[in-house]
């Protein structure tokens, strides 16, 4: 079956208030969330103060006569949540999970030679512990098949014998037959590979029984792989075409697969081999949610986040905490990221009041299944993450739930790794879960009694609570179970682990971003731990204000998560417009991916306040000499380098040397009277000045600046222009004092699909025109609506209007 994207227009409303609005036009995906007005509601801190709804989409599909005789799919990639799908006002299909998809077959409710009503209700509302949108969020697909067919994702293609001479490829096609009578088919499958040239082809004859099913193997021989890898992401393409063997065309199915040819290895002494060479995981954690544009999963937006998390270092993604769309699967496997998918935050104890744990039980084989389904042919996926700091996996109970889920998992893809994030310090944290007696001796509880007794940090709680025994033998069936065992925040545990358990492979699937100085020098003294995955690459909505500064002085209503109207978690190394924070170039250095010093200054208005110690916060700083209101005290200037020493120049003096590097955690801080004019870094080798920054002060004549990025066309038949507004001066310095509230306007064929700033605290929607600018910079997100010259212009009172210009089609 060949997936093709539903075009035909859709219209939603609001069922919210119990007096359903009228239907309007919308495209989808579509986040219904984004649009909302949001409230100051407690309630609603963790969706970043988005109240929840209930929403009804609505389409019309026309089945022709001939479609009596096809076999008809409509497929959902993800709903949030609860859906429920109702064709000519039969009910067809229900999902509660907001992630997973919902395959509808209509062939018993669809009226032929007519147009046939689908009604999607659906809704959100305190679902997660971040910010999911609500609504058809993903896109939709429709499949025409005859009855004899290749299912979706019915085509599984492994490699599991290859080396740089040739490579036998494997593939497994299901073949099912809908008709009461047994039917004879020719099933060929050819090969392609990444210059597009046919390599192999494999014709096999296959009798399927009535309304039965069958299993084909082909085996193809290819000569000199050209192998993926992160540094090479070379794709193959296999192409499987069913027929009847008599030129019937109505009776043809194909199915095509895009796949790698590529080897995984892990032990603990060799860690974890791609293609027999060591890779170590520079990971991210990353949220389903996009920034301005909320929830809906547009294929160009998630192919230009995968785009700039590589460009920053990363090598590795982790899906926090629900399955990774298709889409940024697909992008993972173009531009070369290996993936962590994970399938749920939750199983039996609920973390949010309608987060499906009720359900947990009776859904998980389903929901697992249909994440292996689409992601077991990316070459990208290396690993599946069963569960996110699952309370009960510290219980008997829930051991053996985490035995049978990763002996699902293997059972549906067995070439590739099984495990879970687990933050073992949670099961004892203040009493967190009720402790089995016989699991743990009187001595483990003590001395996790003393530990929370003890007024400390919390990283430092959870490392020194990860030391105890307590923590080593309640999570020691759990990770006996797994292929790797995931430790978030649990790094305490690396060396210590290894003597004690010696054959354990791990990973750090969740680590503090402010100590990554340290962790990754652990990723690399030991072969058993293969990687590190950050809390957070790339910043999300929800959970707002989770990295913000904390001082010792406080703040009105300070906590975890900040007041409203937070909105942001600002954890990421990269922020939602796509911009790469301070930590983000800190971690590139760590990484020894970046030579250059980085320079970045602590904003004057939190001078002389003491920062405490939080676990996902950076400095306020940023790589700016623009500071005005700076007064007359010094500026704090921190400088990242591996180098041994750093050299810092104010208005062309030299401020003398200071040392950073591994010794010093990479940072020198300068104390820097502010003048307007040049600031430069110098890296210092062995005595001799390198790699150098430079950061200039924004002159006074100002400027708004536009540069757009047009996608190339999407699966989906979207094209998204990426436009970054942002205020310079003459010279195209960034003036990042000049917050000015902006205008966007369209003309030609496209519409604003969202329009914001990486702000964290602002009470401004990402649906409006107008937005003020975050340190002088903000992105407009332009969806085409079809061919032609798109011109988009930005405007501010007291300024020229700028514009740039976009063809699409």
């Amino acid at each position: 079956m060949h997936r093709e994207v539903y075009s035909q227009p859709w219209e939603y409303r609001d069922l919210t208030t119990g007096t359903p609005g009228d239907l309007r036009p919308v495209v989808v995906p579509h986040d219904a969330v984004l649009a909302l007005p949001r409230v100051a509601d407690p309630r609603q801190m963790a969706s970043g103060y988005f109240p929840g709804g209930k929403w009804e989409y609505r389409t019309r599909i026309f089945a022709p006569a001939h479609w009596r005789d096809r076999h008809v799919v409509l497929e959902f990639e993800a709903v949030h949540r609860s859906a429920v799908v109702f064709v000519n006002g039969d009910l067809a299909g229900r999902q509660p999970s907001g992630s997973t998809s919902l395959v509808v077959e209509l062939d018993a409710f669809l009226r032929y030679g007519v147009e046939n009503e689908v009604v999607v209700e659906t809704r959100a509302d305190r679902d997660a512990r971040w910010y999911t949108g609500g609504g058809i969020i993903r896109p939709v697909h429709i499949v025409v098949a005859p009855r004899a067919h290749i299912p979706l994702d019915g085509v599984v293609v492994t490699t599991p014998e290859h080396d740089a001479e040739s490579s036998l490829v494997q593939i497994m096609t299901t073949v099912r037959n809908l008709a009461p009578v047994p039917v004879v088919r020719w099933l060929e499958t050819s090969l392609s590979s990444p210059s597009g040239d046919v390599v192999g082809v494999d014709r096999a004859r296959v009798s399927v029984p009535a309304c039965g099913e069958v299993q084909v193997s082909q085996r193809i021989l290819v000569d000199a792989p050209r192998r993926w890898s992160v540094d090479t992401p070379e794709l193959y393409r296999a192409t499987s075409l069913l027929t009847s063997g008599a030129g019937d065309e109505t009776q043809a199915d194909r199915s095509d697969v895009v796949f790698g040819i590529r080897s995984l290895h892990l032990d603990p002494r060799r860690g974890l081999r791609v293609n027999g060479q060591p890779v170590k995981l520079r990971g991210a954690c990353v949220h389903a949610d996009n920034g301005v544009i909320g929830g809906a999963t547009f294929d160009a937006a998630e192919e230009r986040r995968v785009a700039i998390l590589k460009s920053a270092g990363f090598n590795a993604i982790r899906s926090a905490h629900q399955p990774m769309s298709r889409a940024m699967l697909d992008a993972c496997d173009r531009i070369g990221m290996l993936v962590m998918d994970e399938l749920t935050d939750v199983w039996t104890k609920a973390k949010a009041p309608e987060d499906g744990s009720d359900v947990f039980l009776d859904r998980w084989p389903s929901d697992l299944e249909a994440m292996i389904r689409k992601d077991r042919n990316h070459p990208s996926v290396i690993m599946y993450s069963i569960g996110n700091e699952i309370p009960e996996a510290a219980t008997r109970s829930g051991s053996e739930l985490t035995r049978a889920m990763a002996a699902a998992t293997r059972a549906l893809d067995p070439t590739r790794y099984v495990t879970a994030a687990v933050n073992g310090a949670l099961f004892v944290m203040d009493g967190a879960v009720d402790v089995d007696p016989e699991r743990l001796s009187g001595a483990s509880l003590d001395a996790v009694a003393e530990i929370n007794a003890r007024s400390m940090s919390l990283e430092d709680r959870m490392s020194a609570l990860a030391l105890t025994d307590a923590v080593a033998e309640l999570t020691e069936e759990a990770y006996g179970a797994l292929d790797i065992a995931g430790m978030n925040y649990q790094d305490a545990r690396y060396v210590l682990d290894h003597e004690r358990y010696p054959n354990r492979v791990i990973v750090g699937s969740e680590t503090f971003p402010t100590r990554i100085d340290r962790l990754w020098g652990l990723v690399l003294a030991n072969p058993h731990v293969i990687g590190d995955f950050t809390w957070t690459g790339w910043d999300y909505l929800g959970e707002p204000g989770l990295g913000r500064m904390h001082y010792r002085d406080g703040e009105p209503g300070g906590g975890a998560l900040g007041a409203y109207p937070f909105l942001i978690s600002f954890a990421g190394d990269i922020d939602i417009t796509g911009e790469r924070r301070p930590a983000s170039y800190f971690r590139e250095i760590v990484f020894g991916l970046r030579s250059e010093p980085f320079i970045a200054v602590r904003r004057p208005h939190t001078r002389g306040r003491e920062m405490k110690a939080a676990p996902w916060s950076w400095t306020d700083s940023i790589p700016s000499w623009t500071w005005p209101d700076a007064g007359s005290d010094p500026l704090e200037v921190e400088v990242y380098s591996d180098a041994a020493e750093v050299e810092l120049f104010a208005a062309g003096s030299s401020l003398g040397r200071q040392p950073a590097g591994v010794a010093h955690g990479y940072r020198a801080l300068f104390e820097v009277p502010y003048a307007p004019g040049r600031l430069e870094a110098l890296a210092v080798r062995d005595g001799v000045p390198t790699e150098r920054t430079v950061l200039r002060t924004a002159g006074t004549d100002r400027r708004l600046a536009l540069s757009a990025e047009l996608s190339d066309q999407d699966a989906g038949g979207h094209r998204l222009a990426f436009v970054v507004v942002e205020l310079v001066d003459d010279a195209g310095v960034r003036a990042t004092d000049g917050d000015l509230e902006v205008a966007v306007a369209i003309d030609g064929p496209g519409v604003l699909q969202g329009f914001g700033s990486a702000r964290p605290e602002t009470e401004e929607s990402f649906v409006d025109s107008r937005h003020r600018l975050y340190d002088g910079r903000a992105l407009a997100v332009i969806r085409a609506t079809g061919s032609g010259r798109i011109v988009v212009t930005a405007s501010t009172p007291g300024l020229p209007s700028a514009y740039v210009e976009v063809r699409a089609g």
